[in-house]
């Protein structure tokens, strides 16, 4: 599960990415443009100490773009290249947000979710003292899975990660493929994570996995 704290964010994560998506290879808008949030899922960190966030975000007429993002209460030593920046949440004090694709923690829950069909995490907002549930932006589904990957389930470090669209990490014992731009149907081989959202109502593959 997902506990959602009623905070405020400054600067809040939209603002983040709107500093930080014109300098990515895959970016098509121009800088200064405004970013909106479309949709977004969640994956659990077993640890409880990672928040393992995936944004869907547009920046005018421009395209649907996919940012994995991480938040950390602490920042991660030799990992400056892959940090978005950082942010002041009320609730949880100062956070690292780091592009999720460089951080071993995504890696585990994006290929638990491609190889066993986890599906995303359930969100809950704390509400007068108690839980209660929220619904999801999105849906997220998985196709293709295999018992040949029961083995690489348990990835446990990155070996190289690209920058351009689509994302490739490459792990111990997993090929990530992770599409940047939502604008059009992609096929590779393997387990395939797909999202509908609103306005979406067609299947499209967010990520795929592969054995190395």
């Amino acid at each position: 599960m997902a506990l959602i704290h009623k905070a405020t964010l400054s600067p809040t994560k939209v603002e983040l990415l709107a500093a930080w998506l014109p300098g990515r290879p895959w970016y098509q808008g121009e800088a200064g443009t405004p970013v909106e949030r479309v949709a977004s899922y969640r994956f659990d960190d077993p640890e409880g100490a990672v928040g393992i966030e995936t944004l869907l975000v547009k920046t005018g007429s421009g395209p649907t773009y996919q940012v994995p993002l991480t938040y950390r209460g602490a920042p991660v030593e030799g990992a400056d290249e892959w940090l978005v920046g950082t942010m002041d949440h009320s609730a949880l004090g100062r956070r690292w947000v780091y592009d999720g694709t460089g951080d071993i923690v995504y890696a585990e829950a994006l290929a638990q979710a491609l190889l066993t069909g986890s599906g995303q995490a359930q969100e809950f907002m704390e509400v007068d003292g108690h839980l209660e549930p929220r619904q999801p932006s999105m849906a997220i589904t998985t196709s293709n899975i295999s018992t040949d990957f029961a083995e690489a389930r348990a990835v446990i470090a990155i070996t190289g990660t690209t920058t351009a669209d689509p994302t490739v990490i490459e792990t111990d014992k997993l090929t990530l493929t992770i599409p940047r731009l939502l604008t059009h149907a992609v096929s590779f081989p393997g387990a395939v994570l797909f999202g509908t959202w609103p306005g979406q109502p067609a299947s499209i593959p967010l990520a795929f996995a592969n054995p190395r």
